[in-house]
């Protein structure tokens, strides 16, 4: 089914959608894809990412690329990331949607939710804390693009047998941020992602707000016609 872009426009204006899901899965590909369309169909589109977006929030991501996270508490390490995302709604996404703009951003709660809770985060805590942080500002609809990790690794040139290696950073979600150095990126085994996938899978039983699964495994174009008609029927 072909989605008429102009109908779309109208449909998610004032409306927040998030890309998330493991890495190599496409999630900011896919957020610029829809980006880009809504714009040249008339839209007003703020794009953002999770954590950062901000100048307070940059520095928040500094510390959570560039800290050692074997020496951070995983309590300490989500409520960095909910701090980021407390300033990047009043910034940024609240003062958008008043302005009745489309807000995308890349990745969002969902991410703490699979990561920390892979990494050992009571995952009832995160919704907890989500919801200080945001207050009401929840995501209108969550696309989680699934894949295999071995095939996301794949994607973003990382080998599966280097999986495990180089444990100085084993912890939440920091190490998996764009930016990330490369043995930070090895630190996590497959194991793990694997934990993360299945979580993210699972996330909209326990999430206050629609949570859309797609199969990443397709070409892109095919996954993004399915992104299009599950935002063709965003409420």
């Amino acid at each position: 089914m072909t989605v008429d872009i102009s109908k779309l426009v109208d449909r998610l204006r004032g409306r927040f959608i998030v890309f998330d899901g493991c890495d190599g899965g496409g999630k900011s590909t896919q957020r610029d894809l829809v980006a880009d369309e809504l714009r040249a169909a008339g839209g007003e589109v703020v794009r953002c990412r999770d954590p950062g977006g901000t100048e307070i929030g940059d520095r928040i991501r500094s510390v959570l690329l560039d800290y050692d996270l074997a020496e951070m508490n995983v309590n300490c390490e989500a409520l960095l990331f909910m701090a980021s995302r407390a300033q990047l709604v009043a910034e940024v996404i609240k003062p958008a949607l008043e302005a009745d703009k489309t807000v995308l951003c890349d990745r969002f709660i969902t991410s703490t939710f699979a990561y920390q809770g892979a990494a050992g985060f009571d995952t009832r805590r995160v919704i907890e804390l989500a919801r200080f942080a945001v207050g009401d500002c929840w995501p209108d609809l969550t696309v989680i693009l699934d894949l295999e990790p071995s095939e996301g690794f794949a994607r973003v040139g990382r080998k599966s047998h280097h999986a495990g290696k180089n444990r100085r950073r084993v912890r939440g979600q920091g190490t998996l941020l764009d930016g990330a150095e490369p043995d930070a990126m090895e630190a996590r085994s497959l194991e793990f992602h694997r934990s993360v996938r299945r979580l993210f899978i699972e996330v909209g039983a326990h999430y206050p707000a629609p949570v859309v699964v797609v199969d990443a495994g397709r070409d892109r174009a095919t996954v993004h016609e399915k992104i299009l008609e599950v935002l063709r029927q965003c409420r």
